[in-house]
């Protein structure tokens, strides 16, 4: 590498480690998350068309998981509008080959998937209506991850017991050097009164599930580096990268 590149990227590394000790900034980040979330920020984007209900910063650093590892394949849990899913088939249009998304979800609206068929991208994904902890859905996701390279983001259902079912379920598919991601970690950061109505809240989330998984698994470790960059994440703790076959 040359020498002002490295210069480059060690200042960077600096600045990183600098944020991850700013715990102010830290406070800031969630206030900033807490305080949006009354608009329903995360609502307000699209990509290449459809809906994408996630945080830009969250976007930014799955491009740059996605053009490091190059996954064969990329598997999302919940659906929702789609964007996710031609985010994903985007970037690996981008990184080049055969790359493939699966996305997983208990219900597929009739709408939802008539705008994703007809997107350009839509060579590159498969869907496939179902629980994403069902065994026939399983069966399925297995076959087709066989032999691949693959990546997986859990963004269904997010409570405790689900989400550690989909951690112990996809893991054994993610390969060496790539990422199992836990979207909405970040329930357990918010007020108690903060999710009315949903069957998740500070103490029955996706990050009390990935403590419980991670006790029992040596193969993934929290990239903290990813975290201590962003500052503004729905995946604290989540960012999961595999380290051992």
């Amino acid at each position: 590498m040359h020498p002002e590149l490295e210069a480059f990227e060690a200042e960077k590394r600096q600045n990183i480690a600098g944020l991850g000790r700013d715990a102010d900034l830290r406070r800031l980040a969630l206030d900033f998350m807490r305080e949006t979330a009354k608009y329903r920020y995360t609502y307000n984007f699209t990509w290449l068309g459809l809906p994408v209900i996630q945080f830009p910063q969250d976007l930014q650093v799955m491009q740059e998981i996605i053009w490091t590892v190059k996954p064969d394949l990329i598997i999302e849990t919940g659906i929702a509008h789609g964007g996710g899913l031609i985010f994903y088939a985007s970037m690996l249009e981008l990184v080049g080959g055969g790359g493939q998304v699966v996305g997983v979800d208990l219900d597929i609206r009739a709408h939802n998937r008539a705008r994703i068929e007809s997107h350009r991208l839509a060579t590159r994904i498969q869907m496939l209506e179902g629980s994403s902890v069902d065994e026939r859905i399983m069966d399925r996701v297995r076959q087709i991850a066989q032999n691949k390279k693959t990546l997986v983001a859990l963004d269904s259902n997010h409570t405790h017991e689900h989400v550690l079912n989909e951690l112990r379920l996809y893991a054994p598919l993610v390969s060496v050097g790539s990422y199992l991601v836990v979207f909405d970690t970040v329930i357990e950061d918010q007020p108690a009164d903060f999710f009315k109505g949903r069957p998740w809240n500070k103490t029955n989330n996706p990050k009390t599930a990935v403590r419980e998984f991670l006790q029992g698994s040596d193969r993934f470790v929290v990239d903290q580096e990813i975290e201590n960059k962003l500052l503004i994440t729905v995946s604290l703790g989540g960012y999961l990268r595999c380290v051992k076959e």
